[in-house]
């Protein structure tokens, strides 16, 4: 489709007209960190600024005390800006999910007011989703149906870079531990059972595969325990791991392999292994390519330099289950002028600078012109809904 260039600046200048309170918002997030589902300073904040824009607000919202769904507006067709706003342990907000909320409420705000002006029917939906840092909160929303009603949902992400969502991994995260037998390393040892050792022909099998596994998938561990000192035998070992595909499919066969690779290492040492889930899976993320063009032409618009890039996304993320139900975007924009690593300090003091304040009102404007066609173009729908398939 081709972005009406005045809408966007319209859109951007309606942002702009109430930057303070964003920016005031983003920022107070900020310097307030709090880990997935213990958001409550975000979400009460956040809440209360949505009611202020005249959003009728649901808090407690699908069962989680630090989620919200926030709704403008009457009838179809309904579109869902997303929010996170959960932080990291011990680094804050190196993900910079106190910019991707505040970018939502701008732009769902943004929407509803150029809808209301035109008296134009449509929903407007901001959805504060908590825990994507591990505890999958739009995962379990889905489960309380949460996208009913929704024809399609966005967000925004912070990066070193502006670009389209170019998709994600599904993700599982396994535990792994060994039951073996202590005694003394020097004295006894063949009365031990070595539970360490277990642990580690677990990594041994994981390098020995990596081989054959395709360049798109990934699978990385650490070792959480191992022992108590070097002369006693370890009778229990831990260690945990993640494996990641961009085929939800290929997850399985995945899966299956590395519980072959844990059994053997249990018979090489003798040891009782226990596999468990930890945190919740996240599927694969679908990206829609109407949505991601559209996107891609309001950054230009905007001046943001988005890349036009290929390259498949290897993190992964809760959207994922979100583009699976209805179509979506979880594009990026640039918070820095050079390369930083995501999950690190560097990151986290990038997310709370005033360039990252303008680049995200910059991000709520595209990600509202996006959400704005959606809702006032009939053929955009149309073009949605056939590169949905």
């Amino acid at each position: 489709m081709h972005m009406k260039k005045e809408v966007i600046k319209k859109l951007h200048a309606l942002i702009a007209s109430r930057q303070n309170d964003f920016t005031a918002l983003a920022s107070a997030i900020w310097h307030k960190p709090e880990l997935g589902m213990e958001e409550k300073f975000a979400c009460a904040e956040q809440v209360k600024l949505l009611s202020e824009l005249g959003f009728a607000v649901t808090s407690p919202f699908g069962g989680l005390k630090t989620a919200y769904n926030a709704v403008r507006g009457s009838g179809r067709p309904a579109f869902c800006f997303v929010a996170e706003y959960d932080a990291l342990p011990g680094i804050g907000h190196a993900c910079g999910h106190n910019l991707i909320g505040t970018a939502a409420i701008a732009a769902g705000w943004a929407v509803a007011e150029s809808l209301k002006k035109r008296h134009a029917r449509g929903t407007v939906i901001v959805m504060g989703t908590p825990g994507e840092e591990g505890n999958g909160g739009k995962v379990l929303l889905l489960r309380r149906h949460a996208l009913k009603g929704v024809d399609a949902a966005m967000m925004v992400h912070p990066l070193w870079q502006t670009r389209i969502d170019t998709g994600s991994t599904a993700l599982r995260r396994l535990e792994v531990s060994f039951a073996g037998k202590a005694a003394h390393a020097a004295a006894s040892p063949d009365l031990g059972l070595n539970a360490l050792d277990a642990v580690m022909l677990v990594f041994s099998g994981v390098n020995a595969w990596r081989q054959q596994l395709p360049e798109s998938a990934r699978i990385h561990g650490v070792i959480l325990e191992g022992g108590t000192r070097p002369n006693i035998i370890p009778e229990h070992a831990m260690g945990r791991f993640y494996l990641r595909s961009p085929e939800d499919a290929y997850l399985d066969k995945m899966e299956r392999r590395f519980r072959d690779i844990v059994k053997g290492a249990a018979l090489m040492t003798g040891t009782v292994p226990k596999i468990k889930y930890i945190d919740v899976p996240y599927m694969s993320r679908k990206p829609n390519p109407a949505l991601n063009a559209a996107y891609f032409e309001a950054t230009e618009m905007l001046g943001m330099k988005p890349l036009k890039t290929d390259k498949p996304g290897r993190g992964s993320s809760d959207f994922g289950d979100f583009s699976h139900a209805v179509p979506g975007i979880h594009p990026y924009f640039a918070i820095t002028d050079k390369t930083i690593a995501g999950h690190s300090v560097e990151f986290a003091r990038a997310a709370g600078t005033d360039f990252a304040m303008r680049q995200m009102l910059k991000a709520a404007a595209a990600m509202a012109a996006t959400g704005y066609a959606f809702i006032t173009e009939k053929n955009f729908r149309k073009q949605v809904a056939e590169t949905s398939k």
